[in-house]
């Protein structure tokens, strides 16, 4: 890394350690959101934020938020950072790296003595990852003014409804319209990859194209359940058989898709059979298909071959399959070419290799997008293990990361007055 740069790994490394330390007993970084850990976290870094002399706010969606007034009032906000809750044992970088970097962004502008024009924010988002309340990316949607009426109904494993989890850490459901933003110009989040692909390719910066769309496919099958033991295996209608060769021959669809210029994955992550003893044939088979796709396309393509593959197996095995649910559907969304741009440019500025991708994972980025100019890089990390205590990250990659983004942020602060 370029010894001029203008950011201090010392004060990331600083953000970082401080809310590792602050984690469940027995259970290494967690910082669940709306729990204990959570709040003395986000203590933490209010207390950073007002350090690097921003002005601190919580929304009434539950986003902890630092301001840098800019020198032209109402020009409107450039915005940067991510997440700080975790997944249960597992979340030293994910989220926490990018709010680190962007809080390095305001830390290396007041340094250099530089003044952007637009207002500059640091924000850390509500509930990133999946909440006790069964919802993820809860600041990031309220911010867009896309929290479900619904989702104000859901409790916790203690009977707390949403609206008492928001007041707890600051924010107010019945105040949710005040969150949503019409100022924000550009948003950038630096991410952790999850993934290998930097890693192995020895590439420091993937610039983000897109966030895959997520679909969810549920196929039920219903075969007969009969004596394990008496009836001829030429007489069977083995659910489980079925249910097999479907899982197969979904994998090899989404090897070949994923042999492309795309992104695309698919997984079976949820199996289960019934009755489930040993001695009786299974009846009844159930699996739920998790893909993922940056182009709606091949998404479509992709469920379309799927209802294909489960009416060949249904025919093959003797069983009864009804045409595959879509339980859930996500678009993709494409991140804003002007920024992506910028994040290229601002690579080739500071010295980073880079190289396009997609997101496979979801990020509040997604949700940004739909209120604002918005992009995304990724940094390596070890192994492209993520939502794992073994989750590890260089200082020295999310440093140069976070010269990425402080470079992209000076660019954007001219570009978009010119648009």
């Amino acid at each position: 890394m370029s010894a001029n740069l203008p950011v201090d790994p010392a004060r990331i490394a600083a953000d970082i350690d401080g809310l590792a330390a602050l984690t469940e007993p027995g259970r290494p970084w967690t910082r669940r959101a709306f729990g204990p850990m959570f709040l003395e976290g986000r203590a933490f870094l209010e207390a950073r934020m007002r350090e690097a002399g921003l002005e601190t706010r919580i929304d009434s969606a539950g986003n902890l938020v630092g301001r840098r007034a800019g020198a032209k009032p109402g020009l409107g906000v450039i915005l940067v950072g991510s997440h700080s809750d975790t997944v249960p044992s597992g979340g030293r970088f994910d989220g926490i790296a990018g709010v680190a970097a962007g809080l390095e962004v305001a830390r290396a502008l007041a340094a250099a003595g530089m003044t952007l024009d637009h207002d500059l924010e640091v924000v850390d988002f509500l509930g990133e990852e999946v909440t006790v309340f069964g919802v993820s990316c809860v600041g990031s949607r309220g911010m867009a003014g896309l929290v479900p009426e619904a989702w104000l109904e859901r409790r916790d494993a203690d009977g707390r409804a949403l609206p008492e989890g928001l007041a707890m850490v600051g924010g107010d459901a019945a105040r949710l319209a005040q969150a949503v933003r019409t100022d924000v110009k550009a948003f950038l989040e630096l991410h952790i990859e999850q993934g290998p692909v930097l890693e192995a390719e020895r590439v420091d910066i993937g610039v983000v194209s897109a966030i895959a769309g997520i679909t969810r496919l549920e196929i039920v099958v219903e075969g007969r359940a009969d004596h394990a033991g008496t009836t001829p295996m030429g007489s069977r209608a083995d659910a489980l058989v079925a249910a097999a060769r479907i899982v197969e021959d979904v994998r090899a669809l989404a090897r070949g898709l994923a042999a492309g210029p795309e992104h695309f994955a698919a997984t079976v992550g949820e199996f289960a059979i019934e009755p489930g003893a040993a001695n009786i044939v299974p009846s009844r088979a159930r699996m739920l298909i998790d893909a993922r796709a940056e182009n709606r396309a091949t998404m479509e393509m992709f469920c379309t071959r799927v209802a294909g593959i489960a009416a060949e197996a249904a025919a093959a095995e003797g069983v009864a399959i009804a045409p595959p649910t879509r339980v859930s559907d996500a678009m993709p969304t494409p991140l804003d070419p002007l920024v992506i741009e910028t994040l290229a440019a601002a690579c080739d500025a500071v010295g980073a290799s880079r190289r396009p991708m997609a997101s496979g994972a979801g990020h509040d980025t997604g949700w940004m997008a739909r209120i604002a100019k918005a992009g995304m890089i990724f940094v390596p990390c070890a192994g492209g293990r993520s939502h794992a205590p073994e989750e590890a990250a260089e200082i020295a990659d999310i440093a140069l990361g976070a010269a990425v983004l402080t470079e992209a942020v000076v660019r954007l602060d001219k570009s978009l007055q010119e648009g």
